[in-house]
């Protein structure tokens, strides 16, 4: 799969410019980038679901692509989505098994149908792929029930049967958006060995930075650049980490030296300005022609220095936004006691959230964990036990996933919530997005709204629930720089396990 020099603008915004990349069996592509980069438009662009303005994409074989979230369609089952990923695979047995029917009543041609027809079975290793699914949804901890509704499954739970039909499916390629987003442990451990031990072109646009290290063999990245193409980097993560810095010093330097140099020549040409005015009036005694012959090489002196001014313009490198948190106070508590909710949380549940508290919460999906941080953040009344709090307190609460999006901008949102801070104030946003419909937000920038909902109203806890999910390498180590040092109090789950080891020394609750 081959993608050479593609282009692709929305409205005012250039999305894609001059990307290009050429995927084999078995290597393995990290995209990154801040959100609203172009990460998930580049994978559409690749699968063929969407045309860039200019550039070619050239495929040959199959290809499989999950997208951040599947979305239900009428009364589709968990059986639906599987027969339709292993419809190919199904179709080659048939083509097989027909072949042999030819080979052995010995038609003209037969040996050589029955020799493609096994070639195209051998190559998806057909024979295995139900067997596969059937391993992927176990080890994903996805639905195995292929007679349930996807419409009754949540957003994470309809993820990971996708992904689970598209490690089993045996595709040439695979195109997978923020794959770790709704995996646990034991799925992430899974998916990371599939990944590194398949046959096929990968190709994945994820923020968790050890699966990128891990599996990716080769990095893009969309980021801006001084000469605003893409930069790719070999060498894995590890070498899109210190080339991106060593890039980014270089473009600085030269920075620079463009606004020293600059500055060298806007006093040049005040000079050159100066002397010509000087050579307009000309010292008492000097004839016409003398006057004239000076002034005229003074012009040409000056506009020299105009050219040579023009010509070394500084190109001021785009800074990328920073996450500034506010400064959150501290106040109150809250206690759960013995708290359940039927068919979500079982086992019964007693904890106390006091000022400037810290808790990790984790376990399998399924135990509990996004319901448990509901009912702490009062989004959920428990069926049995008590909930209640003490002093004024302000929660802010993450959901794992933004609600539907608005027909209302982004600033109209963020002010419904009861803003104490100006939107521009948090660096989550750039300047041409806050008045920009939600509905035309990246996934990623509708998450970065989220973040600044949830800090609005300066809450006294952030209860969040896998925080990272959507969110920009960058964003996400700023995010866990402001958690370690808020004073408000924080209980969060998560599978990041990047962010898990720097929440190793937390108070921990398993599920």
């Amino acid at each position: 799969m081959t993608a050479t020099d593609l282009h692709l603008t929305r409205g005012d915004l250039k999305v894609l410019h001059g990307v290009g990349m050429t995927v084999t069996p078995g290597s393995r592509w990290g995209i990154v980038g801040e959100n609203g980069r172009g990460k998930s438009t580049l994978l559409h662009v690749l699968a063929g679901t969407l045309a860039p303005d200019s550039g070619t994409v050239r495929r040959a074989g199959t290809l499989g692509l999950a997208e951040q979230e599947l979305r239900t369609a009428g009364n589709a089952t968990v059986g639906d989505v599987i027969d339709a990923e292993l419809a190919e695979v199904r179709s080659a047995l048939r083509t097989l098994d027909a072949a042999g029917e030819a080979l052995a009543t010995g038609l003209d041609g037969a040996e050589d149908a029955y020799a493609a027809a096994l070639h195209a079975a051998e190559a998806r290793e057909a024979w295995d792929a139900d067997h596969r699914v059937e391993a992927a949804l176990a080890a994903l901890g996805a639905e195995q029930d292929r007679q349930r509704p996807l419409a009754a499954l949540s957003v994470g739970a309809r993820y990971r049967v996708r992904l689970a039909c598209l490690l089993g499916a045996g595709h040439d390629f695979l195109l997978l958006d923020e794959p770790t987003n709704h995996l646990d442990e034991a799925g992430l451990i899974f998916l990371t060995s599939r990944l590194r031990a398949t046959r096929s072109g990968v190709v994945l646009v994820s923020h968790d930075r050890a699966l990128l290290a891990d599996v990716a063999t080769s990095i893009i990245d969309l980021d801006p650049t001084r000469d605003d193409l893409p930069r790719v980097y070999g060498d894995g993560y590890a070498g899109y980490v210190a080339g991106r810095a060593a890039e980014q010093d270089r473009w600085a330097e030269d920075y620079e030296k463009q606004q020293a140099e600059h500055l060298r020549l806007e006093a040049s040409l005040a000079g050159a300005q100066d002397r010509l005015i000087d050579a307009w009036r000309p010292d008492k005694g000097v004839n016409k022609h003398k006057r004239a012959t000076r002034a005229s090489s003074t012009v040409r002196t000056f506009h020299r220095r105009q050219d040579e001014l023009a010509a070394h313009a500084v190109t001021m490198p785009e800074p990328p936004l920073r996450f500034t948190p506010p400064a959150l106070p501290r106040n109150g508590e809250i206690v759960l006691s013995e708290v359940t909710l039927d068919g979500r949380l079982p086992h019964p549940v007693s904890l106390v959230i006091g000022p400037s508290a810290r808790l990790h919460v984790d376990g399998r999906n399924g135990a509990g964990k996004s319901t448990l941080l509901a009912i702490v953040a009062g989004r959920l009344r428990p069926t049995s036990g008590h909930r209640r709090t003490a002093g004024k307190l302000r929660i802010g609460y993450l959901a794992q996933e933004s609600p539907a999006p608005a027909e209302a901008t982004a600033r109209q949102v963020y002010r419904a919530a009861g803003a104490s801070i100006p939107l521009e104030a948090l660096g989550l946003l750039e300047p041409r997005e806050l008045d920009r419909p939600v509905r035309h937000l990246s996934t990623g920038r509708r998450r970065r709204l989220d973040l600044a909902v949830l800090l609005a109203t300066r809450p006294h806890v952030l209860v969040l629930d896998e925080p990272t999910n959507h969110l920009s390498i960058p964003l996400v180590d700023d995010l866990t720089q402001a958690l370690g040092g808020t004073q408000a109090a924080v209980i969060l789950a998560t599978h990041d396990r990047t962010l898990r080891k720097d929440v190793a020394d937390w108070p921990h609750l398993t599920l």
